[in-house]
């Protein structure tokens, strides 16, 4: 089997040939030390949005490396939004969202186009541009059917609280104004539909629907709200998806047991990344694993960044006898490989999950 066959077999819940590897995201530092392993071609030590062209073509050349030297089965990729300078540290998107870049390069909206539900009548709707999608249209370049394309966009409730520029804005509206919450979802919903499509287009296997439902006590919301003002946004976007005949998984880091009834509901594929602090793997495989394809689990919190490779390669050795007996199963971090997991724990973690995961799963039996 290939990358992409093994992918697509375990989303069947099915047993492939072996468990598949994959990561939700890689950063621009941990791209550049993993890819030290193997290559002396690398770009500076900076955030894309600080790179030159050129630097930015090396560091998408050594993301390829990582992915053909470690025979991952699949790459994540994302629409990368125009945006302009806006201030210090700061830039604007094409939605009039203000972005802050953090330290880890990531951009988190602190300011939104829209402060009341007065302003929704003169926003400008955005739409997706083939060009924002570069990542994809290489991977698939370089990869082709090779390995699985895996796209990875905002849900609903994240580009709802966007909009705003806070979350807490809009669990406000949630008491204070519900027509006004359905109203941003309807307007993100309709963006990521163009974005599902355009990504099929061009080569999309998996969608990936980002955005952090739940924190580590429970939800962000209550059941009855997620049904009430996310569950028939999520089932949209699912059928859509299914309408293409490909695959989407919902991520949620957190303790997501109050709607994890939901998520199946919604129509989702699988779920990622069943974070080890919050969430059993073997009590959510066994709940929902006829059901979903289970994704994740190797903790990126405190294991990755701190752990020795031993404590890695039990760990990994571990979930694998929890979660992948049947099928159904793709092995990652618990979030994504941050600028602070040690590459050296990363690349134990592969090479673990080679160890033990050809089928038919023998650990633990």
């Amino acid at each position: 089997m290939n990358g992409r066959e093994r992918m697509l077999e375990a989303f069947a819940r099915r047993e492939p040939d072996r468990v598949p590897v994959w990561e939700m995201a890689f950063n621009e530092e941990s791209i550049i030390k993993l890819a030290s392993f193997f290559t002396d071609d690398l770009p500076p030590m900076k955030f894309a949005q600080q790179m030159t062209p050129e630097e930015k073509i090396k560091l998408l050349n050594c993301l390829f490396t990582i992915v053909r030297e470690l025979e991952l089965d699949g790459l994540s990729s994302l629409a990368l939004l125009n945006t302009e300078p806006a201030g210090e540290d700061l830039v604007k998107d094409g939605w009039g969202r203000l972005l802050r870049v953090s330290e880890e390069g990531e951009a988190t909206a602190v300011g939104g186009p829209v402060s009341s539900p007065a302003d929704l009548d003169s926003l400008e709707p955005y739409h997706p541009q083939q060009a924002e999608l570069l990542v994809l249209m290489a991977s698939k370049g370089n990869f082709g059917d090779e390995i699985a394309q895996v796209f990875v966009q905002p849900g609903p409730f994240r580009e709802s609280w966007t909009f705003l520029g806070s979350m807490e804005k809009l669990l406000f509206y949630y008491i204070k104004d519900p027509g006004f919450v359905h109203a941003l979802a309807r307007l993100a919903t309709d963006f990521i539909l163009e974005v599902v499509d355009m990504a099929v287009e061009l080569g999309a296997d998996i969608i990936g629907l980002d955005g952090d439902l739940a924190f580590s006590q429970t939800t962000l919301m209550a059941p009855a709200q997620y049904n009430e003002y996310i569950l028939p946004y999520h089932k949209e976007i699912t059928a859509r998806v299914h309408e293409h005949g490909r695959l989407i998984f919902k991520h949620s880091d957190g303790n997501m047991w109050p709607i994890m009834d939901g998520i199946v509901e919604a129509g989702f594929d699988g779920f990622h990344p069943v974070q080890p602090q919050c969430m059993d793997i073997g009590e959510v495989k066994a709940k929902y694993g006829d059901r979903l394809c289970i994704l994740g689990n190797i903790d990126c919190m405190h294991l990755l960044p701190f752990g020795t490779e031993e404590e890695v390669e039990r760990s990994v050795k571990e979930t694998i006898a929890a979660a992948a007996p049947g099928g159904g199963y793709v092995i990652s971090s618990s979030n994504s490989i941050h600028p602070g997991v040690k590459p050296e724990n990363y690349l134990a973690m592969v090479k673990a999950a080679r160890k033990y995961g050809d089928y038919p799963i023998t650990i633990g039996a």
